[in-house]
């Protein structure tokens, strides 16, 4: 069945190859073979990576041929339907002339001006897209995937107890460890995390991409993050194994069991449709933890709150960790008004877009399937925060939206 979808790309790499060759007509007949042989051995490797998925557990190659074989696959693909639209659109234009022709009385008289112009303009212009979108794709692979941006806000709540004025809380998501290369960018993360203090630290979700041993080898360096009351942790979708083929239903559960005592050997609070009175100088708040719950089909909704609210009747503040967004969007701010602040990831931004904040410019496809997809939101008294994310899953890098430790001070008012 693998050899469908790489025939399927085949031809759309030929149909690419055929469309775009008259652009090169005049260009240096050397520089033109190494451009065609290039096109067509990035193309090769894109098959090439698809069968070996299909066919071998690539997650034990080595961190580094795993990340570029499947980066830049990812990008020539991409790229080449970014190029698509305009190729189909010069034939369907050569197509509806051709038709206009067969129907005038003389038929080899041409209209509309000359064509082969405005099938070159196409051409270039599905060249110029396909380029673009490869180059900054490229970029964010190679120098921005793990440029850190740290995000403060401040959120105010009338009935946050005195002892709790001015509590940071850090934020991190969507760790994905099995797409790191090394250990280098979530030890420099710890290292962020700590220089800034917090008081408690949340992480809500997704510490891997399928298995609980990519986690192994990062235990011993998550350990290190120093908080005064504590790490938090809830699941998100990708912990579950939900898209592996697992030898069985024991096999499924015994990674999932792995991966919780993964937390518990870093020394975080995994919190399971339960919570946690925090007690300071007499005063109390509640960290509240369900698993995933999503509001599209496929994602199975296991998160319980009702469950994981009880016992935090009579506490003031209500924090809560929940992975997907959504469930803030259908459930906590429709259902729940008591829960003061969502903390969410999940999105990750879609790791492609563009953020000014200073003229107020914030888009990414993203924004196109989650209602609420990063940054902060509010709705009457409620607050959302949806953190962009720290690893990345498919495509091995970010443009635009930056990989992201959230701080959030509370406040009184």
């Amino acid at each position: 069945m693998i050899l469908i979808p790489i025939a399927l790309l085949f031809l759309i790499d030929f149909y690419i190859f055929k469309s775009i060759k008259p652009v090169f007509i005049d260009v240096n007949p050397s520089l033109k073979t190494f451009l065609f042989i290039l096109f067509w051995a990035l193309s090769i490797m894109g098959y090439c990576s698809i069968f070996f998925v299909s066919y071998f557990d690539y997650r034990n190659w080595p961190g580094e041929l795993r990340r570029w074989v499947m980066g830049i696959s990812f990008i020539c693909f991409a790229s080449k339907i970014a190029m698509l639209p305009f190729l189909f659109g010069d034939n369907f234009k050569n197509f509806v002339l051709w038709i206009v022709e067969q129907l005038k009385s003389k038929p080899h008289e041409s209209i509309g001006g000359p064509p082969i112009s405005r099938s070159l303009f196409l051409k270039k212009s599905a060249l110029l897209a396909g380029g673009t979108l490869f180059t900054s794709l490229l970029w964010g692979m190679v120098r921005t995937a793990y440029n850190i941006l740290i995000n403060k806000e401040i959120i105010k709540l009338k009935n946050l107890p005195d002892a709790f004025n001015g509590f940071k809380i850090i934020q991190i998501s969507d760790l994905h460890l099995g797409s790191f290369a090394s250990t280098e960018p979530v030890e420099n993360m710890v290292e962020k995390i700590n220089e800034l203090n917090p008081d408690i630290v949340f992480f809500t979700g997704d510490l891997v991409n399928d298995r609980a041993m990519e986690a192994i080898k990062y235990i011993e360096i998550l350990k290190k993050i120093k908080t005064k009351y504590g790490v938090f942790s809830s699941l998100g979708n990708h912990d579950y194994g939900d898209y592996v083929e697992w030898t069985s239903q024991e096999a499924k559960m015994e990674n999932l069991q792995n991966l919780k005592n993964i937390h518990q050997k870093i020394g975080w609070n995994l919190l399971l449709n339960e919570n946690i009175i925090l007690e300071k100088k007499g005063q109390k708040i509640a960290i509240i933890g369900v698993e995933n719950w999503g509001h599209k089909l496929h994602f199975p909704k296991y998160g319980k709150i009702e469950t994981a609210l009880k016992g935090t009747e009579n506490i003031p503040v209500k924090l809560l960790l929940s992975h997907d967004p959504s469930h803030w969007d259908y459930e906590i701010s429709q259902k729940y008004k008591e829960i003061d602040i969502t903390f969410a990831g999940h999105t990750h931004g879609f790791q492609f877009g563009i953020e000014i904040p200073a003229l107020k410019i914030k888009w990414s496809p993203s924004q196109y399937i989650y209602q609420h997809w990063a940054g902060l939101y509010n709705k009457e008294n409620q607050y959302l925060y949806v953190n962009r994310g720290m690893g990345f899953l498919g495509y091995y890098g970010r443009v635009g939206i930056q990989p992201e430790i959230t701080v959030v001070e509370l406040q009184k008012g």
